[in-house]
């Protein structure tokens, strides 16, 4: 099992190079994460954009040349044709990105629900976590949740979690009716103990203190398999996880990488704040994706 980025990294140099193009190739740290990665035989890049105002930056990679409105359309069907392996979000919108991978044409639709998944290093905790959905899904519902849960669990083997455990969190323990998370929560533990998810384990509605500290759940005299030890923190909306991961980050200490899965191929999509490392980590991701 794979415990930290620089394991991850490590990992991946064996499985390079693999093909990463970049929607909007026009951005200065995402280069200069794709020449460390590339060094680390991770990638073989193909920048998509303006070319000269890429030129301008790196004359090391393929570049192909889009206007953009032609960027997201052009960098998503090099992936589907199989000219690449992977797809990384540039210097374009988050929206135009998407609308790349959602086309009906060129991208790269699977009939389940897109969801992004922040994969957390932190200096409190003793191996990686998986944050969902703090990137695409608003407000997902039970099926948005199912889909959003087997994405996780799905990516968690590829990191060598043999038998991923799984905290679908809310405020508090206890189902309420006035909290639709809460059962939501209580609904995939039930499916999950049918065999809905396969080989993991599934607890909630749980508090995020329950799903992190074995010491919490004795205080509150919780019974659960998966306090102290959970691979996978399924939020209940894009808010939560979204701050989740930006506290830990910021104000934690932890490191990070993200990435969206549910495509045909592995999607880094990343915020335009993320340094040069989480730029890398994100590629690290995506390589590893590729074995699925």
């Amino acid at each position: 099992m794979i415990t930290d980025f620089k394991q991850l990294i490590e990992s991946v140099k064996s499985k390079g190079p693999k093909r990463i193009v970049v929607s909007g190739g026009e951005d200065p740290v995402s280069i200069e994460a794709l020449k460390w990665a590339s060094n680390l035989n991770l990638v073989e890049p193909i920048l998509v954009g303006n070319k000269e105002k890429i030129k301008e930056l790196t004359q090391e990679f393929e570049i192909i040349d889009a206007t953009s409105e032609e960027i997201p359309i052009k960098s998503t069907e090099l992936v589907k044709s199989g000219k690449a392996d992977i797809l990384m979000k540039g210097k374009i919108s988050t929206a135009d990105f998407l609308h790349g991978v959602l086309d009906k044409d060129a991208g790269l639709r699977t009939g389940r629900t897109l969801s992004h998944i922040a994969v957390m290093e932190s200096p409190l905790y003793h191996k990686l976590f998986l944050v969902t959905d703090g990137g695409i899904n608003i407000k997902p519902n039970l099926q948005g949740k199912i889909d959003i849960l087997m994405n996780a669990v799905e990516f968690a083997y590829t990191l060598g979690i043999d038998y991923p455990k799984v905290a679908v969190l809310a405020a508090i323990e206890k189902v309420n009716p006035d909290m639709q998370e809460t059962l939501d929560a209580d609904e995939l533990s039930k499916m999950a103990i049918k065999g809905k998810f396969g080989k993991c384990k599934v607890e909630g509605p749980l508090a995020l203190d329950l799903a992190v500290s074995e010491e919490a759940c004795k205080i509150k005299g919780i019974e659960s398999e998966v306090s102290g030890d959970a691979d996978i923190l399924l939020m209940p909306d894009i808010a939560c996880g979204n701050i989740t991961a930006k506290a830990l980050l910021y104000l934690g200490g932890a490191k990070i990488g993200g990435i969206v899965v549910g495509a045909k191929a592995p999607c880094v999509m990343l915020s335009r704040a993320d340094s040069k490392e989480i730029k890398l980590n994100s590629i690290a991701l995506g390589v590893i994706a590729t074995d699925k």
